[in-house]
């Protein structure tokens, strides 16, 4: 399958497909590829704080998995279903390896900037992702004091810490489906499922959460209900 699909035409062309074709061979092989270009993505303080799980159509738990999708189209026709999953609750083993990663690394930088980044993983994210009773407020209180007297990141509460995680997530995944358009497949991502079933079913950790589920295929014209539709983009882009 030719990969010569510009980042402007993968962009142009990517549509929510709903409906899969069934017949055509599918190349599991580069839904990996895309995923592996996926993890290249931003992510909040480099924690990569999520999960792609791959569960193709060969597997025992595709169909197990369809019918948890409210057994969408976009869920049952799909060649693979990826699952975005979050693990803030990674958040330590993460910071470790970021901290041991600078701690070694031989790159010209100066002591300063090096002595930075290690507080950084080694005693600001500790701060941030630690969670006990009344943590949240404390946090709160010590960004709206700092606030006073310069910019100070007021968005510390444990719900704003989840929601950047998730943000991170959905930046990956938006990565991962521009990259299987690329190589000429289509993707649905989907929000309508029973999230405590799936965690019960993948066998997920309680600190997981799932951001979205993604079906993948060759998609079929009459899945894609209607022409696309977006407000004008002077709504949406604006320059002071």
């Amino acid at each position: 399958m030719s990969e010569t699909m510009s980042f402007f035409d993968a962009v142009e062309s990517r549509r929510s497909v709903r409906i899969f074709d069934q017949e055509t061979p599918f190349d599991h092989d580069l839904i990996k590829k895309a995923l592996e270009a996926a993890i290249l993505s931003p992510n909040s303080s480099n924690l990569q704080l999520y999960q792609f799980i791959r569960v193709p159509e060969s597997s025992s738990l595709k169909d197990q998995l369809a019918e948890l999708c409210m057994r969408q189209k976009a869920a049952t026709t799909a060649r693979e279903l990826v699952v975005v999953v979050t693990r803030r609750d990674l958040w330590k083993s993460r910071a470790a390896a970021n901290y041991e990663y600078i701690k070694s690394a031989t790159q010209n930088q100066s002591e300063k900037k090096k002595k930075q980044a290690l507080s950084y993983y080694g005693n600001l994210i500790p701060k941030l992702y630690s969670k006990f009773p009344g943590w949240t407020l404390v946090k709160k209180l010590i960004a709206f004091t700092v606030g006073l007297k310069r910019p100070m990141v007021r968005e510390v509460g444990e719900t704003e810490v989840r929601i950047s995680v998730h943000k991170s997530a959905a930046l990956a995944a938006m990565t991962f489906m521009l990259g299987v358009k690329a190589v000429g497949y289509d993707t649905c991502p989907m929000e309508g499922f029973d999230s405590k079933r799936v965690k019960k079913l993948l066998n997920l950790t309680s600190g997981s959460e799932i951001c979205m589920i993604i079906g993948c295929g060759k998609g079929l014209p009459e899945g894609i209900y209607g022409e696309r539709f977006r407000v004008e983009s002077e709504l949406l882009i604006s320059e002071k």
